[in-house]
Protein backbone atom coordinates (compact mmCIF):
# COMPACT_ATOMS: atom_id res chain seq x y z
CA UNK A 1 0.00 0.00 0.00
CA UNK A 2 1.64 3.00 -0.97
CA UNK A 3 1.16 6.75 0.86
CA UNK A 4 -1.01 9.33 -0.66
CA UNK A 5 1.83 11.95 -2.64
CA UNK A 6 1.36 15.42 -0.87
CA UNK A 7 -0.06 17.88 -3.41
CA UNK A 8 2.38 20.92 -3.64
CA UNK A 9 1.41 24.17 -4.74
CA UNK A 10 3.48 27.40 -5.64
CA UNK A 11 1.63 30.38 -4.82
CA UNK A 12 2.93 33.90 -6.12
CA UNK A 13 2.22 37.83 -5.34
CA UNK A 14 2.15 39.83 -8.29
CA UNK A 15 1.69 43.20 -9.06
CA UNK A 16 3.44 44.99 -12.46
CA UNK A 17 5.88 42.08 -12.48
CA UNK A 18 5.36 41.40 -16.98
CA UNK A 19 9.40 41.38 -17.13
CA UNK A 20 9.85 38.15 -14.47
CA UNK A 21 6.63 36.65 -14.41
CA UNK A 22 7.01 34.38 -16.90
CA UNK A 23 10.31 32.60 -15.57
CA UNK A 24 9.32 32.44 -11.98
CA UNK A 25 6.39 30.50 -12.76
CA UNK A 26 8.29 28.32 -15.43
CA UNK A 27 11.02 27.31 -13.33
CA UNK A 28 8.67 27.22 -9.96
CA UNK A 29 6.29 24.07 -12.13
CA UNK A 30 9.37 21.97 -11.90
CA UNK A 31 9.16 21.62 -8.61
CA UNK A 32 5.48 22.06 -7.50
CA UNK A 33 1.79 20.64 -8.58
CA UNK A 34 0.32 23.89 -9.45
CA UNK A 35 1.40 27.37 -9.35
CA UNK A 36 -1.14 30.25 -8.48
CA UNK A 37 -0.58 33.72 -9.43
CA UNK A 38 -2.45 36.69 -7.32
CA UNK A 39 -2.52 39.50 -9.28
CA UNK A 40 -2.86 42.04 -7.58
CA UNK A 41 -4.73 44.77 -9.75
CA UNK A 42 -1.85 45.01 -12.11
CA UNK A 43 -1.94 47.38 -14.90
CA UNK A 44 0.23 45.02 -17.28
CA UNK A 45 0.44 41.89 -18.80
CA UNK A 46 1.23 39.55 -15.26
CA UNK A 47 -1.73 38.30 -14.95
CA UNK A 48 -1.94 37.07 -18.73
CA UNK A 49 1.32 35.96 -19.54
CA UNK A 50 1.54 33.53 -16.19
CA UNK A 51 -2.47 32.32 -16.89
CA UNK A 52 -0.76 31.27 -20.88
CA UNK A 53 1.98 29.80 -18.67
CA UNK A 54 -0.39 27.00 -17.07
CA UNK A 55 -1.02 28.88 -13.64
CA UNK A 56 -3.92 29.43 -12.05
CA UNK A 57 -4.28 33.58 -11.41
CA UNK A 58 -6.43 35.14 -8.63
CA UNK A 59 -6.98 38.40 -9.97
CA UNK A 60 -7.81 41.39 -7.50
CA UNK A 61 -10.02 44.27 -9.63
CA UNK A 62 -8.15 46.61 -7.65
CA UNK A 63 -4.21 47.03 -5.91
CA UNK A 64 -5.26 45.68 -2.63
CA UNK A 65 -1.55 45.13 -0.94
CA UNK A 66 0.34 42.36 -0.21
CA UNK A 67 -1.40 41.36 3.08
CA UNK A 68 -4.67 41.25 1.08
CA UNK A 69 -2.43 38.95 -1.65
CA UNK A 70 -1.44 36.66 1.02
CA UNK A 71 -5.03 36.63 2.35
CA UNK A 72 -6.23 35.33 -1.39
CA UNK A 73 -3.61 32.78 -1.60
CA UNK A 74 -4.31 31.10 1.86
CA UNK A 75 -7.86 30.47 0.88
CA UNK A 76 -7.03 29.23 -2.44
CA UNK A 77 -4.67 26.82 -0.78
CA UNK A 78 -7.56 25.75 1.51
CA UNK A 79 -9.73 25.48 -1.55
CA UNK A 80 -7.72 23.50 -3.32
CA UNK A 81 -6.57 21.05 -0.08
CA UNK A 82 -2.90 21.68 -0.46
CA UNK A 83 -1.17 19.85 1.63
CA UNK A 84 1.93 21.83 0.74
CA UNK A 85 2.19 25.89 -0.16
CA UNK A 86 5.12 27.74 -1.03
CA UNK A 87 5.03 31.18 -1.61
CA UNK A 88 7.67 32.98 -3.62
CA UNK A 89 7.92 36.63 -5.27
CA UNK A 90 7.13 37.48 -8.20
CA UNK A 91 9.80 39.87 -8.99
CA UNK A 92 12.86 37.59 -9.50
CA UNK A 93 14.72 37.85 -6.00
CA UNK A 94 14.09 34.23 -5.20
CA UNK A 95 15.17 31.34 -6.64
CA UNK A 96 11.90 28.78 -7.53
CA UNK A 97 14.86 26.19 -7.70
CA UNK A 98 15.33 26.12 -4.24
CA UNK A 99 11.50 25.38 -3.63
CA UNK A 100 12.96 21.88 -2.22
CA UNK A 101 15.14 22.90 0.34
CA UNK A 102 12.13 25.41 1.59
CA UNK A 103 9.50 22.38 1.57
CA UNK A 104 11.48 19.51 2.73
CA UNK A 105 11.45 19.87 6.44
CA UNK A 106 7.55 19.90 6.11
CA UNK A 107 6.92 16.82 3.78
CA UNK A 108 9.35 15.13 6.17
CA UNK A 109 7.34 15.94 8.81
CA UNK A 110 8.85 18.41 11.45
CA UNK A 111 7.42 21.54 11.30
CA UNK A 112 4.25 22.80 10.00
CA UNK A 113 6.08 27.00 8.72
CA UNK A 114 9.68 27.07 7.02
CA UNK A 115 10.97 30.24 6.59
CA UNK A 116 13.64 30.87 3.85
CA UNK A 117 16.51 33.38 5.28
CA UNK A 118 18.59 35.65 3.69
CA UNK A 119 20.74 35.68 7.10
CA UNK A 120 21.66 31.80 7.15
CA UNK A 121 24.32 29.98 6.17
CA UNK A 122 26.49 31.17 3.41
CA UNK A 123 27.05 34.90 3.71
CA UNK A 124 27.74 35.09 0.09
CA UNK A 125 24.01 33.92 -0.67
CA UNK A 126 23.03 37.65 0.92
CA UNK A 127 25.93 40.18 -0.70
CA UNK A 128 23.42 41.34 -3.31
CA UNK A 129 20.93 42.82 -0.36
CA UNK A 130 21.41 46.72 -0.35
CA UNK A 131 22.90 48.04 2.68
CA UNK A 132 19.81 50.07 3.62
CA UNK A 133 17.25 46.77 2.98
CA UNK A 134 20.12 44.42 5.32
CA UNK A 135 19.67 46.70 8.88
CA UNK A 136 15.27 47.84 8.17
CA UNK A 137 15.23 43.84 7.97
CA UNK A 138 17.06 43.48 10.85
CA UNK A 139 15.53 46.06 13.25
CA UNK A 140 11.94 44.59 12.32
CA UNK A 141 12.94 41.42 12.74
CA UNK A 142 14.73 42.39 16.34
CA UNK A 143 11.55 44.17 16.91
CA UNK A 144 9.25 40.86 16.10
CA UNK A 145 11.79 39.15 18.51
CA UNK A 146 11.33 41.20 21.32
CA UNK A 147 7.70 41.08 21.38
CA UNK A 148 7.30 37.16 20.79
CA UNK A 149 9.05 34.05 21.25
CA UNK A 150 9.51 33.38 17.70
CA UNK A 151 13.86 33.35 17.27
CA UNK A 152 13.80 34.00 13.32
CA UNK A 153 16.64 36.27 11.63
CA UNK A 154 14.40 37.28 8.66
CA UNK A 155 11.12 38.00 9.63
CA UNK A 156 10.24 39.83 6.58
CA UNK A 157 11.52 36.93 3.55
CA UNK A 158 7.93 36.12 1.69
CA UNK A 159 10.06 32.68 0.31
CA UNK A 160 7.85 30.47 2.88
CA UNK A 161 5.96 26.73 3.12
CA UNK A 162 3.48 25.87 5.16
CA UNK A 163 1.93 22.49 5.58
CA UNK A 164 -1.97 21.88 5.70
CA UNK A 165 -2.23 22.00 8.98
CA UNK A 166 -1.02 25.26 9.05
CA UNK A 167 -3.13 26.69 6.28
CA UNK A 168 -5.97 25.74 8.41
CA UNK A 169 -4.93 27.25 11.35
CA UNK A 170 -3.79 30.66 10.57
CA UNK A 171 -6.05 33.42 10.33
CA UNK A 172 -5.08 36.36 8.61
CA UNK A 173 -6.32 40.67 9.10
CA UNK A 174 -3.01 42.22 7.78
CA UNK A 175 -3.89 43.72 4.44
CA UNK A 176 -0.14 45.57 4.21
CA UNK A 177 3.25 44.36 4.46
CA UNK A 178 2.75 43.78 8.56
CA UNK A 179 1.25 40.06 7.17
CA UNK A 180 4.54 39.13 7.38
CA UNK A 181 5.07 39.68 11.41
CA UNK A 182 1.46 38.88 11.54
CA UNK A 183 1.75 35.34 10.27
CA UNK A 184 4.59 34.68 12.71
CA UNK A 185 2.57 35.91 15.95
CA UNK A 186 -0.28 33.49 14.55
CA UNK A 187 2.03 30.89 14.30
CA UNK A 188 3.17 31.47 17.66
CA UNK A 189 -0.66 31.64 18.88
CA UNK A 190 -1.44 28.83 17.47
CA UNK A 191 1.39 26.57 19.22
CA UNK A 192 2.28 25.51 15.32
CA UNK A 193 6.34 24.75 14.63
CA UNK A 194 8.09 27.06 12.65
CA UNK A 195 12.12 26.66 11.76
CA UNK A 196 14.66 28.42 9.04
CA UNK A 197 16.24 27.50 6.24
CA UNK A 198 19.22 29.31 4.10
CA UNK A 199 18.12 30.61 1.07
CA UNK A 200 19.66 32.82 -1.67
CA UNK A 201 18.17 36.26 -2.70
CA UNK A 202 18.78 38.35 -5.88
CA UNK A 203 18.38 42.07 -5.67
CA UNK A 204 20.28 42.42 -8.46
CA UNK A 205 17.94 44.74 -11.42
CA UNK A 206 15.08 45.24 -8.99
CA UNK A 207 16.23 47.91 -7.25
CA UNK A 208 15.55 50.16 -9.97
CA UNK A 209 11.97 48.68 -10.88
CA UNK A 210 10.76 48.45 -6.66
CA UNK A 211 7.12 50.62 -6.46
CA UNK A 212 7.95 50.63 -2.59
CA UNK A 213 9.08 53.06 -0.73
CA UNK A 214 12.05 51.53 1.74
CA UNK A 215 11.14 53.88 4.44
CA UNK A 216 7.06 53.91 4.01
CA UNK A 217 7.21 50.09 3.62
CA UNK A 218 9.68 49.91 6.84
CA UNK A 219 7.29 52.39 9.10
CA UNK A 220 4.02 50.46 7.70
CA UNK A 221 5.54 46.97 9.06
CA UNK A 222 6.87 48.75 12.30
CA UNK A 223 3.07 50.08 12.77
CA UNK A 224 1.33 46.68 12.06
CA UNK A 225 3.93 45.29 14.62
CA UNK A 226 3.01 47.53 17.43
CA UNK A 227 -0.90 47.07 16.29
CA UNK A 228 -0.37 43.28 16.42
CA UNK A 229 1.16 42.95 19.63
CA UNK A 230 -1.27 45.94 21.70
CA UNK A 231 -4.14 44.17 19.98
CA UNK A 232 -2.92 40.65 21.28
CA UNK A 233 -1.36 41.54 24.84
CA UNK A 234 -3.79 44.81 25.31
CA UNK A 235 -3.84 44.61 29.22
CA UNK A 236 0.37 44.10 29.53
CA UNK A 237 1.63 46.85 26.81
CA UNK A 238 -1.44 49.63 27.84
CA UNK A 239 -3.02 48.49 30.92
CA UNK A 240 0.35 48.33 32.82
CA UNK A 241 1.28 51.86 31.16
CA UNK A 242 -1.95 53.34 31.96
CA UNK A 243 -1.70 52.17 35.38
CA UNK A 244 2.01 53.73 35.53
CA UNK A 245 0.44 57.15 34.33
CA UNK A 246 -2.16 57.31 36.87
CA UNK A 247 0.07 56.67 39.82
CA UNK A 248 2.66 59.30 38.51
CA UNK A 249 -0.20 61.80 38.27
CA UNK A 250 -1.46 60.63 41.55
CA UNK A 251 2.13 61.54 42.99
CA UNK A 252 2.19 64.87 40.89
CA UNK A 253 -1.74 65.64 42.36
CA UNK A 254 -0.14 64.81 46.19
CA UNK A 255 3.32 67.39 45.44
CA UNK A 256 0.72 70.04 44.31
CA UNK A 257 -1.97 69.25 47.45
CA UNK A 258 1.79 69.83 49.66
CA UNK A 259 3.17 72.69 48.23
CA UNK A 260 -0.23 74.19 48.26
CA UNK A 261 -1.26 73.41 52.36
CA UNK A 262 2.68 74.91 52.80
CA UNK A 263 2.40 77.98 50.60
CA UNK A 264 -0.90 78.57 49.93
CA UNK A 265 -0.38 78.57 45.96
CA UNK A 266 -1.01 76.54 43.07
CA UNK A 267 2.52 75.38 40.96
CA UNK A 268 0.14 75.21 37.58
CA UNK A 269 3.06 73.06 36.22
CA UNK A 270 2.85 70.29 38.84
CA UNK A 271 -1.24 70.55 38.14
CA UNK A 272 -1.35 70.40 34.66
CA UNK A 273 1.40 67.67 34.48
CA UNK A 274 -0.77 65.81 37.24
CA UNK A 275 -4.29 66.06 35.02
CA UNK A 276 -2.54 65.45 32.18
CA UNK A 277 -1.11 61.74 33.28
CA UNK A 278 -4.03 60.81 35.06
CA UNK A 279 -5.94 61.09 31.59
CA UNK A 280 -3.33 59.74 29.81
CA UNK A 281 -3.69 56.57 32.12
CA UNK A 282 -7.29 56.75 32.19
CA UNK A 283 -7.50 56.64 28.81
CA UNK A 284 -4.57 53.55 28.46
CA UNK A 285 -6.25 51.77 31.03
CA UNK A 286 -10.06 51.71 29.71
CA UNK A 287 -8.73 51.39 25.82
CA UNK A 288 -7.04 48.18 27.76
CA UNK A 289 -9.64 47.02 29.44
CA UNK A 290 -12.01 47.48 26.39
CA UNK A 291 -9.84 45.36 23.47
CA UNK A 292 -9.17 42.41 26.29
CA UNK A 293 -13.02 41.89 26.33
CA UNK A 294 -13.40 42.59 22.38
CA UNK A 295 -10.07 39.40 21.56
CA UNK A 296 -11.92 37.36 24.64
CA UNK A 297 -15.29 37.87 22.72
CA UNK A 298 -13.60 36.76 19.34
CA UNK A 299 -12.11 33.83 21.09
CA UNK A 300 -15.08 32.39 22.53
CA UNK A 301 -16.81 33.19 19.14
CA UNK A 302 -14.13 31.23 17.47
CA UNK A 303 -14.29 28.25 19.62
CA UNK A 304 -17.74 27.80 19.35
CA UNK A 305 -17.17 27.79 15.36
Amino acid sequence: MTSKKPFIIACVPAYNEEKTIAKVVLRAKKHVDKVVVCDDGSTDMTGGIAESLGAEVVRHEKNLGYGAVIQSLFRKARELDADVMVTLDADGQHDPDEIPIVIKPILDGKVDVVVGSRFLGDSKKTNSVPKYRSVGIKLITGLTKATSNIGVNDAQSGFRAYSGKALKSLRLNENGMGVSVEILLEVQKQGLTIIEVPTSCNYHGIEKTSTNNPLKHGASVIMSIIQLVVEDRPLFFLGVPGVLSLLIGVFFGVLMLEIYAEEHMIMTNIALASIAFILIGLFAAFTAITLYAISRLVQKTNNKH
